[in-house]
């Protein structure tokens, strides 16, 4: 297997390294050497909040309540199903159809030759997890249901996701292939494929999967044994897999007639989406709309680090605006792409808004209820 191919080699000289430097299997090096300070902190930011979420899971699921570790491992699970296809297509006998979409810079520790970081691999269980604990603790799943509560997951993981997605470029933490079909068209500095499928569809497909195999029993109060667990949190990630190809199959069909046409079908999925899980929000938290029948809950890891995460990448963008401002034509003086400073100003409100909306006291969705956590579905997190 050719695992530098010409793709990747361009790429990774795009961001001053070759293959020769990336290591074999497993590969550590010093946070001193890396391209900027700015990828220890995302390293150190990224991974911390990932054994967060997947301590507390645990601590969770011994009290009864699977819920969060089928969405940890769920996650984790859907990375090893689409990652690898992606990094060595070659490999899975895809290569006269997907060449190389994008190559991550060298960071701390990397796996597979240099193609996945160990950040990405907690990236995707970290945000999965936050993502999905705000919606819980928002009540969507038990005042609207499965449907609206996915939806309500993809918007929130999305905001998210996107502060990050539309920095990395220009911080030199992956660089996109721009003349790969399948990254066409791009959105800024990012492929309206990562803003939509990835940022958007994936978790909303994942959200779904979880709370209709787990979420939904333990909400009846049922347990599961680590077992049980196994075999239903590879079905989500399978499942969730499927789910990523059909969702955005409008897009992927009608996107044949041209690029432009991709990506209106892609931002009007988006846009319903979101208006959806908008919805459902305005539902939960309008004045009047009642307390679900069984009490809201509060996870304190889950907002501090989801206000933590906020306040990091807040620094992080900071820091890189200056730059930002003197791009021409969408590319800095040290030649880097730069995202879309309004869409992620619109992402970091919305943030910041269910954040707030879930950690502001007498909301009726904040009640702490310190009780047996299998009262109530398992709902209660104290």
């Amino acid at each position: 297997m050719d695992l530098c191919t010409p793709t990747f080699d361009a790429l990774a000289r795009r961001m001053g390294f070759t293959c020769d430097d990336t290591g074999g299997l497993v590969s550590v090096r010093s946070p001193l050497q890396l391209e900027n300070w700015t990828l220890p902190v995302l390293e150190l930011t990224i991974i911390a909040g990932s054994i967060l979420m997947l301590v507390h899971a645990f601590r969770r699921w011994r009290a009864g309540d699977a819920t969060n570790l089928a969405v940890w491992f769920g996650a984790t699970a859907y990375l090893f199903v689409i990652e690898p296809p992606l990094y060595f297509p070659g490999a899975f006998g895809i290569d006269g159809y997907v060449d190389t979409m994008f190559a991550h810079n060298l960071f701390t520790v990397e796996f597979l030759w240099g193609r996945l970081p160990l950040y990405i691999v907690a990236i995707y269980p970290m945000m999965a997890t936050m993502s999905f604990e705000i919606v819980r603790m928002l009540g969507v799943f038990r005042r609207c249901g499965i449907v609206l509560g996915a939806c309500t997951v993809g918007l929130v993981h999305g905001a998210f996701y996107e502060i990050f997605d539309h920095l990395g470029p220009q911080l030199r933490w992956w660089e996109w292939a721009p003349e790969n079909p399948i990254n066409l068209p791009f959105f800024a500095s990012v492929p309206m494929g990562s803003v939509v499928v990835f940022a958007a569809l994936w978790p909303m497909s994942l959200a779904l999967c979880v709370q209709f195999m787990v979420g939904r029993h333990v909400d009846a109060g049922a347990r599961f044994t680590g077992q049980q667990l196994v075999w239903r949190t590879v079905v989500i990630g399978l499942a969730a897999s499927v789910g990523t190809f059909v969702l955005p199959l409008p897009a992927t069909i009608l996107g044949l007639a041209g690029d432009s046409v991709r990506g209106t079908v892609y931002a009007l999925e988006l846009a319903l989406m979101a208006g959806a899980a908008l919805y459902a929000i305005r539902r939960r938290l309008a004045p009047g709309a009642g307390a679900p029948s069984i009490p809201a809950h509060r996870n304190r890891l889950v907002q501090i680090y989801a206000a933590a995460y906020l306040a990091v990448f807040a620094l992080l963008w900071a820091t890189a605006l200056p730059a930002f401002f003197g791009a021409k034509d969408g590319v800095t003086a040290a030649g880097d792409p730069v995202g879309n400073l309004p869409f992620t100003a619109l992402c970091f409100l919305i943030a910041i808004g269910v954040v707030t909306a879930v950690t502001r006291p007498g909301t009726g969705v904040n009640r702490t209820v310190r009780d047996d956590p299998t009262r109530h579905g398992g709902e209660v997190l104290t």
